[in-house]
């Protein structure tokens, strides 16, 4: 035997005790498989070999959950972590995971997402960093394939799984848990039941039971409160096992406990009837702890059967307080909540006929409805919509009509999705849509708010085809139900926007939401902050369609409004406004003051969502690019090296923020002269685009002149040449000839036509780019200065000096306005080109 499994518990509790479930004062026997399982737990460890999970399997009602318990108090003071992780429903593992994230210095869910939460507490639990002796307990997961990739793998912790699912054999060391031994049950019984019960009494009542604790514990709490003796309990038994039987009825469970369950529940019934309605209430909820306060708030449901032992406080405690004596519920003081096994569950729902089983779970779904919070948006919240997730699945609240029910449902959609758990989001929007369809019709009110949240959930995590198409119908049948100024409609019109910018159709979207504006001017007012989000909007699409100096307006316009608003005001909305102010300031050609104006708002982020939320990263690559074009390039490239790293770690290489990261790395490691590194990134980044975008976005053709540049200077010209006049020629067909990207593709095209020695092409064309670049932005505008440079190089190299001198001299005057070290004036006396590069925007 291992020397661990006999030493004696230390006092001391683990650092980190999260969500274990109090210790059972009638824990009785097992001591071969606490022995068994502590052995098989440690020894691989003191081997030096990875330690495999450990799974305890077996049926229900017969312990193992109980077991696992036991074993994390009894061995609790060799753990600096212990956490207890509900694993029946396997969506909402990750939850519980990410609730770590604190106590191990990680990134939270609410700057990363609870998934990407949850991978970095499994991550850090495997490195033994910050915590290398911690234990998990993964209850009740009966779905292997569903949580297998978030328990670590190897690491110094042990990981401790109960189950009924034998299939856990395959990747974890199973220690089955089968009924008591005699032995046990009898002394179970004697410690339970407060007396010297004899030995051929207590060894009777356990044949009857089948040894099955769960039975056992029902059996002994019954008599314990009504003093009934052995053999009136068996004679009852008997009687309620023959009833059982008569049924006909198949079931599961074993006979034994389905008789013991009933006899409890009839004894309640006559000592207390409301303590049974309550019983029954909570047997429609999840086997995961309930709430109390839900019961406590929604005490003005008026429901038929729980409505008025709601209005009663008292009578709630007094039910609560029997149904826990006749151990058929438990209750944790300290967190507030209330639980029932899962098999007394399944037991008191078979035992009621269809009608009651529907009124029941009526009367469930309005206390959730009524008990619930009410803003998904306040992070305050939070936590209590988390714990009502568990609940909705077990109580089917998929099905209800009820309109307030409804509205729940799409509250816990929004708070998922705040909450950047876009799988848990988009698989309760799309379960809702499919029931609530097919129960109401398309038509329907709940139906369209859902189907808005559902095309939120696939904006967010890059499905933009899915999302269009979705929006795109919501909208029209919005229009057609609710009316074009509806809320709703409104709001789903404001993301239709957004799609279209994702589909590159810019025109289209800045139409779409100058239309919006009127509207929502018109229903919640000019400074409305819902009129703001609009006015956002609306600056990012003149900045789209390089209309730099008209964006900027509205930009400073929404940022200063939103500052001055006390209500209805996130965090979210203060650093999109602040860094689309940064942003479109660079692009006006203020690179410093975007670069001043940036810090402000990378720190605002940094301090108020963390580094790590998808804003906060959003914000660093914009700050990069204007470190860059202040000549900042060993800044730059430090900030936005570490900002892809993050994006690659939290959301993926696919992830339209990550690679709009990776474009921005290419074109700073382009600049630091580290073309081969930047030309791999750059490679890898445009098939992305193609997949992401599709081949004719105008993001895609940036991604296409940033390549023309690197294979220009690395060399190949011809092919640099040949990707420019695609990109040309595709951004003239998507946007016309007088855009910042056409601009682009044309001055670099130029460029190439001079290295190919195609002189007078060169000219040509850089004489009209020059011309309808300088007519767009002005004379003093950067990228109108660095047209008139290049177009310097060409008229020399056609023989026009003199044309080429005056107009050299005029730019060179106009650089006066820009500081001394300013990068651009400092290249404007080397007599070398300037290259255009792309950045997308986010959209």
């Amino acid at each position: 035997m291992n020397e661990q499994v006999s030493t004696p518990e230390p006092a001391r509790m683990p650092a980190i005790w999260g969500k274990i479930p109090g210790r059972n004062k009638n824990f009785t026997g097992r001591e071969l498989l606490l022995a068994q399982l502590r052995e098989s737990i440690t020894t691989s460890a003191a081997a030096a070999v990875v330690p495999l999970p450990q799974a305890l399997q077996g049926l229900g009602g017969v312990g193992k959950t109980q077991l696992a318990i036991e074993y994390a108090w009894r061995y609790r003071g060799h753990y600096d972590l212990v956490w207890w992780v509900p694993s029946d429903q396997p969506m909402l593992v990750p939850g519980t995971l990410a609730a770590l994230t604190e106590d191990l210095k990680l990134r939270p869910p609410s700057s990363v997402g609870i998934d990407e939460a949850a991978a970095s507490v499994r991550d850090a639990l495997q490195r033994g960093d910050p915590v290398d002796k911690w234990l998990l307990i993964f209850d009740n997961a009966d779905d292997p394939e569903g949580i297998r990739d978030l328990i670590p793998e190897g690491g110094p912790g042990h990981v401790l799984i109960t189950s009924r699912n034998s299939r856990w054999s395959g990747v974890a060391e199973t220690v089955p848990v089968d009924v008591f031994t005699k032995g046990e049950s009898v002394d179970f019984l004697r410690k339970r039941l407060q007396r010297n019960i004899e030995q051929e009494e207590a060894e009777h009542l356990a044949n009857e039971l089948g040894d099955l604790p769960l039975a056992l514990e029902q059996a002994a709490a019954l008599q314990v409160m009504t003093g009934m003796s052995t053999d009136e309990y068996i004679d009852q038994l008997s009687k309620q096992t023959r009833a059982v039987l008569g049924l006909g009825k198949s079931t599961e469970y074993p006979l034994s406990m389905t008789a013991a369950w009933q006899l409890s529940v009839q004894e309640i019934e006559s000592r207390l009837p409301e303590a049974a309605e309550v019983l029954r209430c909570l047997a429609f909820f999840g086997p995961d702890p309930i709430p109390r306060d839900i019961f406590r708030r929604a005490n003005k449901t008026g429901t038929r059967r729980m409505g008025p032992i709601l209005a009663n406080p008292l009578m709630l405690s007094q039910a609560l307080a029997e149904l826990n004596r006749f151990a058929l519920v438990k209750i944790e003081q300290e967190a507030g909540t209330v639980q029932v096994h899962r098999l007394v569950q399944a037991l008191l729902r078979d035992s009621l006929d269809e009608e009651e089983r529907e009124a029941i779970r009526h009367e469930v779904h309005q206390l959730l409805a009524g008990g619930a919070p009410t803003s998904p948006e306040d992070t305050t919240q939070w936590s209590a919509f988390s714990d009502l997730v568990p609940h909705l699945r077990p109580v089917g609240i998929a099905t209800s009509t009820h309109a307030a029910v409804r509205d729940f449902a799409i509250n816990i959609v929004r708070y998922l999705y705040r909450a950047a758990s876009y799988n848990s989001a988009q698989g309760f929007a799309e379960e809702f849509l499919a029931t609530w369809s097919q129960r109401s019709g398309p038509k329907d009110h709940s139906v369209l708010r859902i189907r808005r949240q559902l095309g939120n959930v696939l904006w967010q995590i890059g499905r933009y085809d899915e999302s269009r198409r979705l929006n795109e119908e919501t909208l029209e049948l919005m229009r057609e139900e609710l009316g074009p100024e509806h809320p709703e409609t409104l709001g789903v019109a404001l993301t239709y926007g957004a799609n279209l910018r994702a589909q590159g159709k810019f025109r289209e979207a800045f139409q779409q939401d100058t239309a919006s504006l009127a509207a929502y001017e018109t229903v919640f007012g000019a400074t409305d902050p819902a009129t703001l989000r609009v006015i956002n909007n609306l600056a990012l699409d003149h900045a789209l369609l390089s209309e730099y100096e008209t964006a900027r307006k509205l930009q400073q316009l929404a940022f200063l409004e939103l500052s001055s608003t006390r209500a209805g005001v996130s965090k979210w909305d203060v650093q999109m406004y602040w860094n689309g102010l940064a942003r479109v300031v660079r692009a006006c050609g203020d690179h410093a003051q975007a670069c001043d104006f940036g810090e402000e708002a990378y720190a605002h982020g940094c301090r108020e969502l963390q580094v790590e939320h998808q804003l906060t990263l959003m914000t660093a690559r914009d700050l990069s690019i204007a470190r860059r074009r202040i000549g900042d390039v060993t800044g730059a490239l430090e900030l936005i090296e570490e900002t892809h790293a993050r994006l690659v770690k939290l959301f993926g290489s696919q992830h339209p923020e990550t690679m709009a990261a990776m474009v921005a790395l290419s074109n700073t490691l382009r600049q630091t002269g580290r073309y081969d590194e930047a030309m791999g990134l750059a490679r890898t980044v445009l098939p992305r685009y193609q997949e992401v975008f599709g081949l004719q976005h105008p993001f895609t053709y940036g991604c296409q002149i940033n390549l023309a540049l690197l294979y220009r200077l690395r060399g190949d010209i011809r092919r640099a040449a040949e990707l420019d006049r695609q990109a040309r020629d595709g951004l003239h067909a998507v946007l016309g000839d007088k855009h910042r990207y056409s601009f682009a593709s044309s001055v670099n095209l130029a460029s190439d036509l001079a290295a190919l020695g195609d002189v007078d092409e060169a000219r040509e064309l850089g004489t009209r780019t020059y011309t309808q670049v300088r007519e767009f932005f002005g004379d003093t505008h950067p990228l109108t200065l660095s047209a008139a440079v290049n177009l310097t190089i060409d008229l020399r190299s056609s023989g026009e000096t003199a044309e080429a001198d005056a107009l050299y001299e005029a730019t060179l005057e106009r650089y006066a306005s820009f500081p001394k070290e300013h990068p651009e004036r400092l290249h404007a006396t080397t007599g070398e080109r300037f290259n255009w590069d792309f950045d997308p925007l986010t959209l």
